[in-house]
């Protein structure tokens, strides 16, 4: 997958809504992304825990079967706004890869103090002391979204420079 910066074709509203679409979908990808390897490594293979603790064993794995099924839609359906944008010579990489590390990181942030903190429906590790857990899980995800931001800009800036320093 080539994901060079491209060139809008229009006007600054088609440009303004280009770059929607490229923080948007790469969002949805993070969010997919982030959330399959959550899905994958904390509950399949390390056996962590599920998607839904309050409840029996088997409802605990139809909840991961769900969750798992949601972060495969949410990533097809952003490889499928990444194709039209890119068909339509809309792709900015930088805005892109932005938006995929800030929605995967407001994912995990979301997951580690919705999910495990307010709602308690699972918590990392169980039988642990789950400070040091929680810690690296939302550190992470906040490094995740700050980076994603700065690439955004990034994005932005490169855009501006190829405009001849005016900002779509």
């Amino acid at each position: 997958m080539n994901l060079n910066h491209a060139k809008p074709n229009g006007s600054n509203g088609a440009s303004a809504a280009f770059r929607f679409r490229n923080i948007g979908s790469g969002a949805l990808f993070g969010l997919g992304f982030v959330a399959f390897i959550d899905e994958t490594v904390f509950h399949q293979l390390l056996h962590w825990h599920h998607f839904y603790d309050k409840s029996t064993t088997g409802v605990g794995l139809v909840s991961d079967g769900l969750f798992h099924a949601f972060s495969w839609f949410a990533t097809l359906a952003a490889f499928f706004m990444l194709s039209d944008l890119r068909r339509k010579n809309g792709l900015n990489a930088m805005s892109w890869w932005g938006g995929m590390l800030a929605g995967g990181g407001a994912f995990q942030l979301y997951d580690g103090i919705i999910q495990h903190k307010l709602m308690e429906i699972h918590q990392i590790r169980y039988n642990v002391d789950v400070l040091p857990y929680d810690v690296a899980w939302n550190v992470i995800a906040a490094a995740m979204i700050a980076a994603g931001i700065l690439l955004i800009r990034s994005g932005k800036r490169s855009r501006a420079a190829r405009n001849g320093g005016k900002r779509p």
